[in-house]
């Protein structure tokens, strides 16, 4: 079925999480759940509902993926949500710990045209203040060139790219420490038996970072000794 006006609040907010944790994969009933605080029932009566109105495809027992009209509707939330992001950031003095939430309560109470404006106004930016990608106005998303941290080999010469989290005490835990996009450090410790990460900033101070963290920051550069 072709969507002939935008959906509603909640069936935005399932097409988008499912495209936020499974991309072009297919994305289980927990995952959603977990994703949304939402309880597992209520996720598969929706995948079922999602895929009567064609914007996903939904075997139970095997998830939920985004058919080409439901990627579509998913990335026009995402680049909204991640402009507004920017805009709350760069304009409003909010940190970068306090905007997903705020975000979340203005994506859906905005116009495409809005969008479009906001970006104009933003000159076009490629990521939000936590370095995910913005998608483009025809629904393109740029490709990602990051790693997670802890796939550095030690000696490695990094710039953070993205953090992947919304937690806002993680991430104001991470600012407070200079670990923020375009940041650069040195892997000086990658431990295998607990996941912990070792890096040392640009004025010599090192920070060990536990395996959830370690996982959640990319980055680009060598994996080697420096570049």
């Amino acid at each position: 079925m072709a969507i002939t006006r935008p959906p509603s609040t909640s069936v935005g907010d399932y097409l988008k999480a499912i495209w936020e944790v499974a991309g072009s994969e297919a994305a289980s009933t927990k995952e959603v759940a977990d994703k949304l605080s939402i309880a597992p029932p209520s996720v598969t009566n929706m995948f079922t509902r999602l895929r009567e109105m064609g914007l996903v495809e939904y075997e139970r027992y095997h998830g939920a993926s985004l058919t080409q009209a439901g990627r579509t509707e998913a990335l026009r939330l995402v680049r909204r949500h991640r402009l507004i992001e920017t805009f709350l950031m760069q304009h409003l003095g909010y940190s970068w710990q306090d905007v997903h939430d705020e975000a979340e309560r203005l994506e859906h109470a905005v116009s495409d045209e809005f969008t479009d404006r906001l970006a104009q106004l933003l000159g076009h930016p490629d990521r939000d203040p936590h370095g995910d990608l913005i998608p483009t106005q025809d629904g393109t998303m740029p490709p990602e060139d990051s790693f997670p941290l802890n796939l550095s080999r030690e000696g490695a010469r990094v710039e953070v790219a993205r953090v992947a989290l919304e937690d806002a005490a993680a991430l104001s835990y991470l600012g407070e420490r200079g670990l923020v996009p375009r940041s650069v450090v040195v892997v000086r410790e990658v431990r295998a038996v607990d996941g912990v990460v070792t890096v040392e900033d640009e004025e010599g101070t090192t920070l060990s970072l536990g395996s959830s963290l370690a996982d959640a920051i990319f980055v680009r550069g060598e994996s080697g000794g420096g570049y």
